[in-house]
């Protein structure tokens, strides 16, 4: 059984490691090694991600495809997750959610009898597209929730855009300054490279200034 876990986070400046404990600790209950891990920082609501390509082209049938849960793998429209679903099915990987008991039977596969084992995959399978839609409703009534909000602090002039993490660019800069790179200043700092290459770049324009 060659199990492999995809981890995501929504936005840049997320932690997509976040759920990579957990996801250990899983696999090890069951008495299971991870052997492969996909990590990145994407939206839900879109497709075409760069490490969730790569697991779908890297996959073989039989393996395991390991989430937290099963927004972090769809919060996708219904027609894009029933293309994700055929991909998914195309390539005979088996979906296990930490989140969705009817899943983890996929992990123990070898103690079940065949007809048993059918109907369990029938059921989770049912679970799976039932969950990506309440995931996806999530997502809506979150985003109508934010521009109700920002429209709402708009129109009382108090919007000022998203607040940057003064604390987290600090300790990013003492790293970047102390001569780690950016995927460790990432690391250290529980921030993804896309806010240390910000930082970076705010760090050289203000030497730059400094020395003209």
């Amino acid at each position: 059984m060659f199990i492999r876990s995809y981890l995501r986070a929504s936005t840049q400046d997320q932690d997509a490691s976040r759920a990579k404990d957990a996801l250990q600790g899983f696999a090890e209950a069951h008495e299971k090694t991870i052997a492969c891990q996909y990590m990145e920082n994407a939206s839900g609501a879109k497709a075409d991600r760069t490490e969730l390509r790569r697991l779908l082209s890297d996959s073989q049938p039989g393996d395991i495809l390991l989430v937290e849960s099963i927004d972090r793998l769809s919060r996708l429209p219904a027609n894009d997750w029933k293309q994700l679903r055929s991909e998914i099915d195309s390539k005979g990987l088996r979906v296990v959610a930490v989140d969705l008991p009817t899943s983890h039977q996929a992990m123990r596969a070898d103690s079940k009898d065949e007809f048993t084992a059918r109907m369990l995959d029938a059921i989770n399978s049912m679970m799976l597209d039932m969950m990506a839609a309440i995931a996806r409703k999530d997502y809506e009534q979150l985003r109508e929730r934010q521009q109700q909000g920002i429209q709402k602090a708009k129109a009382e002039g108090r919007y000022k855009g998203r607040p940057v993490d003064s604390e987290k660019h600090r300790r990013i800069l003492d790293l970047l300054k102390a001569g780690f790179s950016v995927r460790k200043a990432a690391e250290h700092a529980g921030a993804s490279t896309f806010t240390v290459q910000k930082v970076k770049y705010r760090m050289k324009s203000e030497q730059s200034t400094a020395v003209s």
